[in-house]
């Protein structure tokens, strides 16, 4: 659902911007500019600080938001492709960590608690194994495709000339490292916390839905050239 909003919205933003605003970009351009340096690093230093892992996913999906804001005002070919790429990489690593976090379950419900993640990578390799790698594509770490959206983006916006932007768009991202490495940590690295906490066996459309997120996460950060010039292609009905 987060996903599907996100890809909406900014779907629906780049339409505008590239096709009514593009001429006048000297009026948005510095409210935008505002607003993603808001958002970076609001996200990243409200999601430092939470417990719980939906309320971390969420509050640095506000950081996400922002560095997709960066490509939107490069205001170029470049940013529009890069845009999009991260759009559809963010989506389905959001899709597969989401699917993961359902299966980390107690006798009431899902657990959230990361307290209660301690020594996860024990219990099921899997789930722990699978959250990591999404954990990893969400900071941007190279063989992901969060690696290439980033790097896209940040290049689209130095090359238009917003160096600020992308120092803060670097420091936010490094932020966000932070967070999501210390979730790792605790998973593969704690002793296993002993409170109740189970992780379900997957059914087969969670799994299926885990698995494929998984390897379209890896595959757009090996080889990402076939979806890049498909989505370059497509930007034309944009622009």
């Amino acid at each position: 659902m987060a996903a599907a909003t996100k890809v909406a919205a900014f779907g629906a933003m780049l339409r505008i911007y590239y096709t009514v605003f593009a001429n006048a970009e000297w009026s948005w351009s510095p409210v935008l500019t505002a607003i993603a340096v808001i958002t970076m690093l609001l996200g990243s230093l409200v999601a430092v600080t939470q417990r719980d892992v939906k309320r971390m996913l969420a509050y640095s999906s506000i950081a996400h938001a922002g560095f997709l804001l960066t490509g939107v005002i490069a205001l170029n070919k470049s940013g529009l492709d890069a845009t999009i790429f991260y759009l559809f990489a963010y989506g389905i690593t959001t899709v597969g960590a989401f699917a993961v976090v359902t299966l980390v379950r107690d006798s009431s419900g899902e657990v959230t608690d990361l307290n209660r993640w301690k020594g996860l990578g024990k219990r099921s390799p899997f789930a722990a194994s699978t959250f990591a790698f999404f954990l990893l594509a969400f900071a941007g770490i190279p063989l992901t495709s969060g690696f290439i959206g980033k790097f896209s983006i940040f290049s689209a916006a130095y090359e238009s000339g917003a160096t600020g932007l992308v120092l803060v768009a670097i420091f936010s991202s490094a932020l966000a490292a932070f967070f999501y490495i210390r979730v790792i940590v605790l998973m593969f690295f704690s002793d296993v916390s002993e409170d109740g906490t189970g992780v379900e066996i997957p059914s087969l459309l969670t799994r299926s839905t885990i698995v494929v997120s998984a390897a379209i996460t890896l595959i757009l950060g090996v080889y990402p050239t076939p979806i890049i010039n498909f989505i370059s292609d497509l930007a034309i009905f944009i622009r």
